[in-house]
């Protein structure tokens, strides 16, 4: 997980769209104003730094130190924040939290052993929260282009034991086997546009094509991107609607007795 960003985090934070404020509205009802959240693969703060002004206190924790970085910059020293180094195996070396929410960096972990840690750690209430893509989200316009990229320079992606990418399980299918089985979630829509510069940005934000995993071909790899996409659309620019799905998990309510 260290190395799975090498040098995508200034991209990260400039590039990848944020999750808008009604989702991140959602997350603060389920935490309260008096919540201490973990944001688990924090990134550059995505999540983290709008969540941390409405509520008590985020630890964003991440392996990446580029990242962490980048999310200090960000949030240029804004209280509510403490930044962690640290991941899904790390997670009893943390300070206490009531809640966690974490973003992407779910798919990449042993999900399973992660929510049986949490089942452990989290108090009674604490909420597990997701923020990404809808279960069917489809492709990106520019997707298909990209896809014969990285085919040319022979990147894909990377894989753990229990991830997504490893088991093809759905994150819904996964909390609803879990002890946090009792389930809610909101969808949020946002239009986002892309100039060419910035969906070539977006590249390199991904861990597939991050700089450190391109080396010295990252030249070569942003010019052939460059070409493909205008082939495709000669104007350089694209727009899409995005939904943004807010999972809620919780340990279902003790049942009464007859």
């Amino acid at each position: 997980m260290t190395d799975l960003f090498g040098g995508a985090a200034p991209y990260y934070a400039k590039y990848r769209a944020g999750h808008g404020d009604p989702a991140i509205d959602h997350l603060a009802r389920a935490f309260g104003a008096d919540g201490v959240v973990l944001d688990l693969g924090c990134g550059p703060g995505t999540i983290a730094i709008p969540l941390a002004r409405r509520v008590r206190e985020v630890l964003a924790v991440d392996p990446d130190e580029e990242m962490l970085a980048e999310g200090r910059r960000l949030a240029a020293g804004a209280p509510g924040l403490r930044w962690l180094r640290g991941d899904s195996t790390t997670l009893r070396e943390l300070p206490p939290f009531g809640h966690v929410v974490m973003g992407r960096s779910f798919h990449w972990m042993d999900r399973r052993a992660v929510l049986a840690d949490l089942d452990e750690l989290l108090p009674p209430g604490g909420v597990v929260a997701l923020v990404g893509p809808t279960r069917d989200p489809g492709e990106e316009p520019w997707e298909p282009v990209m896809r014969r990229v990285r085919e040319e320079f022979g990147v894909g992606t990377w894989t753990a034991a229990g991830s997504f990418q490893h088991t093809g399980e759905h994150h819904h299918d996964v909390l609803a086997r879990s002890p946090f089985s009792d389930l809610e979630s909101g969808r949020y829509e946002q239009r986002l546009a892309y100039d060419l510069d910035a969906l070539l940005g977006l590249q390199l934000s991904y861990s597939y094509t991050a700089p450190a995993r391109l080396g010295d071909r990252l030249p070569a790899f942003v010019e052939a991107a460059r070409a493909a996409l205008l082939a495709a659309d000669p104007s350089g620019r694209w727009e899409l609607v995005t939904t943004t799905e807010v999972i809620l998990a919780r340990r279902p309510a003790p049942s009464r007795a007859a």
